[in-house]
Formats: C-alpha cells, structure tokens, sequence
C-alpha cells in the first residue's frame, strides 16, 4: 500500500514539473510572457483531476467532473486574457455547464456506466444550445454589431442550432440515443423444500377379532 501511494505522489509530481517546465519554456517564445500564460496555472491543476483518475481506476471517475470544469474555467480566462474580452462571461458561464456534462459523460465512459453517459450527454448538449443562444443575443444586440470574427462564427452557430432543433424534434431525423441497459431485476428463489428421508409409516390395518364360540351344554332331560 505505501509503495502504491509512494508511485502515485511521483508521478503526480512529474507531471507538474514536466508541466511547469514546458510553460516556462513556451513563454520565451510566447508574445506577452508569463502575462498571458498565467491561466495555465489554472489548467493544468485541472489536468491533474484526470490523472488521478487515471491511476485510481474505475471507482474514480467521478474525479473527471471537477477536472473538467476547472480546466474548462482555465480555457475561457485563457481566451479573454488573450483577446481582452472580458464581457464575454456575460455567457460564457454556460461553458461551464458544458464542462460539467462532459465531465459526468468521461466518468460514465470510464466507469462504463450508460445512465451517466446519457445524463452527461444530454447536459453537455443544452449547455451549448444555451451557449449559442446567449453568445449570439450578447453579440449581436450589444456589440453593435463590431466586424470580428465572433460576429460571423455565432450567427452559422445559431443557424445549425435551429436546423437542428427542428429537424430532430419534426421527426425528419433522429439523433442516435444511448442506450441504457435495463437493470436485471433480481428474483428472490424460495429454497426448495428438503423432503423428509424416513418413509412415512402406514398404519397397519387391525385384524378382525375372531370370537370364539362357546359350547353349548347338553340339555339335562328331568327325570319323571
């Protein structure tokens, strides 16, 4: 057990000097530095949930759902560092209900569960159609109409949203459904009854009682 731990804390503690060694070397080359790799500091403990679950096996796959929101709140603080857009977080909250579907779809995944692909699924799926909505309506209606690429990526979102949406709700096309396996419903045997081993004893019918006769005495004549 304490060599297992032992292995666990030295690959967990390569992996940070690996990842802090390659940031340091990305920003020498890198325009801005550290100023705007700082998110990786974010990220990259992130990352660390997914190792974890890695190396703790099936029963830790949940550890993927807080991996997967802290390195997607690393990636959107990347992004506006970057371009400077901060008042994109007006909807860019919903990419974090993004990151928790994914999270419980790899869990699911790992963990070979359907019921939490399918949630996960499902999740992810709705974070992202309110994405798209809520990114189009904030940069659209507030932004007066800037020439960005942003202006030109939601509106083609906002397009396929509704092709989708209308084409899977008239019926013209199902999307594939994962399947959840029904759950064995376990039936409770009654155990047989043990069978007595000693035969049954039949009563033997009583033998008819034969009475005896008694002799009948000679009649005595009287005398005249």
């Amino acid at each position: 057990m304490n060599t297992k731990r032992s292995n666990t804390g030295a690959l967990i503690g390569g992996a940070i000097l690996i990842g802090v060694g390659l940031l340091a070397l990305v920003a020498q080359f890198f325009p801005g530095g550290w100023g705007n790799l700082w998110p990786f500091f974010i990220i990259g403990p992130g990352l660390l949930f997914f190792v974890g679950m890695f190396l703790g096996g099936k029963s830790a796959g949940p550890m993927a759902i807080p991996g997967s929101i802290i390195t997607m709140i690393g990636l959107i603080l990347f992004y506006q560092n970057i371009t400077g857009h901060w008042e994109s977080w007006a909807y860019a909250w919903t990419l974090i209900l993004v990151a928790i579907g994914a999270g419980i779809y790899i869990s699911g995944i790992w963990s070979a569960n359907a019921t939490q692909r399918k949630s996960g699924w499902d999740l992810a799926k709705a974070g992202l159609i309110l994405f798209v909505i809520f990114g189009s309506f904030f940069e659209l209606v507030f932004s007066g109409f800037r020439r960005d690429f942003l202006q030109v990526v939601f509106p083609g979102l906002l397009i396929l949203v509704g092709i989708y949406l209308i084409l899977s709700r008239s019926g013209l096309w199902k999307p594939r459904q994962l399947a959840v396996p029904e759950q064995p419903v376990s039936v409770v045997k009654e155990p047989p009854v043990m069978e007595s081993l000693e035969q049954p004893v039949e009563p033997t019918p009583a033998e008819p009682v034969s009475k005896q006769e008694e002799p009948s005495q000679p009649e005595t004549g009287s005398e005249g």
